[in-house]
This record gives C-alpha cells, structure tokens and sequence, in this order.
C-alpha cells in the first residue's frame, strides 16, 4: 500500500552550521525517519570548490517523525541538550499518497526530434515515429527535466550521432549515453565520479535494451581513450568542465562535436576560454540562465 497510514509530524529547527551535523544525527537517534537542511536567510550557495560541502549561515531543518508524541519528545530533549535557542516548532503533516505525490508531474518528454523521455508508469506517445528512452527518476541526476539535461538531449536529437562513439563525461543516469544510443550511435563510454551512477548507468542501459559492450562504464579516474570519440558530452558543473578540457580535449577526435552543459550564463566567458586552444566553440542554447555550449574539435 502506497498510503502511509501512521500521522507524521514534522519538527523544524533553526541552527547555525556547526551545529547541523550533530542536530541531524540526534534527530535520527530520537526517532526522525528523514531529516533535511534549508537556507533560512536567502543566502544563495554558488558552486563550491571540489571536495567541498558549505552550508548557509543560518539553517532551517526539517525532521519528520512518525508520531507526534516522538516529535514533541524530540523538541524538548533538544531545547534542553542545546545552549542555543533553537526555535522548535511542530506541525502535523496533512496525510497523502506519498509515492503518487513524489510521481506528480514528471511525465513523458517530448526532447525533440523523434526523441522522447518515457517513464514506466506512462504509456508511449502516439507518434509515427518515435525513438524512446524509457527512464524512471533514480539514484543518479538526469531524468531530462533539468534545463541542462534537456538542452542536451535537444541538440542529440537535432543532430542524431549515427554511427558515432560517444563519451559521455559525468554520466549521472546515463540519460544522455542511452539517447545517443538510441538514435543510432555505435557505441558510447560513460565516465562518472559517483559508483551510483555508472550502477545507475548500467541499470538504465539494460532497461532500454543496450548491452554493456555497447555502452561501457569507467571511473572519472581512468582517463578516455585519446582520440577516440567523435561526439563527446559533458552535463556536470563550470568548474569540474573547465579543469577536464585537457582530457575532454585529447579524447575527441578532429571534427569531433562537444556539447558542455551545467554552466550558468555568467559562467560560459570563462569555459569557453578553457577549450579554445583545441575547439571552435560557441554558445549553442539557453534556458532559464543555463547554457549549452556547442564545439568542434580543430
């Protein structure tokens, strides 16, 4: 049953940083069954160096239990272990089908083209062609929803890699492999930092019908075949794209296509600096203040 039953309260704190790890782990102990962080004072967090997790000077955390006496009970213990005030408050959670719910809005996408994103629980488009990625959200980013994302299937799908090698850097789901896949690409490379998401990759490759000689799976740390790639796909961050232009660089072929996405609009001066020593490169689309840049391997 999808329903969950039991009344879930949520309590939510405020806290400063060097108190959030001890808060969350103390809120599991007491009996939360999840506990989020929020930025209680607008401040935004722009990209941080590598290896790096900052949090908001001030924080709002959101724990649900799944009784309102265990929520109550965890306040008071917590107002009394912590000097500072922490602004406890409780409040029922209205009671809802929650697997239903987290479903809500993600639907079948039209990336243009004949190119469609398909989740399990929708029928397929009645079109007089379609090339079909079946894909349900997962451990790994990539459902084709994102900006990014979409820029990048949009312009797969404008230009179809037929017969092309694809590496695919940073492969999340491997939502862009597989499409690249599907519209009749060779055979594809996905490289992640993450171990979810080349498990991701290969779970998702495996539902749409591509074996895993066709499409392969690499750690970030083994480097791509050099000159091996005639369209070479990178959806991650500014940062992580401009230090992976020398290895982006020396893993596509001459005449390769490169699409970078993940970059926002004030970040694209500064990546496209970083590959013009080796690509023509362009801005190729925008959405919302992100960017797709466009290249070709000289």
């Amino acid at each position: 049953m999808n329903r969950i039953e039991a009344k879930l309260t949520e309590l939510e704190l405020q806290c400063g940083p060097e108190q959030a790890e001890t808060l969350e782990t103390r809120l599991f102990e007491l009996g939360a069954v999840s506990v989020e962080l929020f930025d209680a004072g607008d401040e935004p967090l722009f990209e941080p160096p590598l290896g790096t997790h900052p949090l908001w000077s001030t924080l709002r955390i959101k724990a649900l239990f799944s009784a309102p006496l265990q929520a109550e009970l965890a306040a008071v213990a917590l107002q009394a272990e912590v000097s500072d005030a922490l602004d406890a408050r409780t409040a029922a959670v209205p009671d809802q089908d929650w697997v239903r719910a987290g479903l809500a809005g993600l639907t079948r996408i039209h990336c243009g083209g004949d190119l469609w994103i398909v989740p399990s629980w929708e029928a397929l488009p009645a079109v007089d062609a379609g090339v079909f990625v079946h894909l349900d959200p997962g451990l790994a980013f990539g459902t084709g929803t994102h900006p990014t994302t979409a820029m990048c299937l949009a312009a797969l799908a404008e230009m179809p890699p037929v017969d092309q090698d694809v590496l695919d850097y940073g492969c999340g789901s491997g939502i862009l492999a597989i499409a690249a896949l599907k519209l009749g690409a060779s055979h594809a490379w996905g490289v992640d930092i993450d171990p979810q998401a080349l498990q991701a990759t290969r779970l998702n490759a495996e539902r749409n019908g591509i074996d895993a000689a066709t499409l392969e799976t690499a750690p970030a740390q083994d480097d791509p075949p050099a000159e091996s790639f005639e369209l070479v796909l990178a959806n991650i961050l500014a940062a992580p794209l401009v230090a992976l232009a020398p290895i982006l660089a020396r893993a596509a072929r001459p005449g390769a296509r490169l699409l970078l996405a993940g970059l926002l609009d004030w970040q694209a001066e500064a990546v496209m600096a970083a590959y013009r020593a080796d690509f023509d490169i362009s801005i190729g689309a925008e959405r919302d203040g992100w960017i797709l840049l466009d290249g070709r391997r000289r």
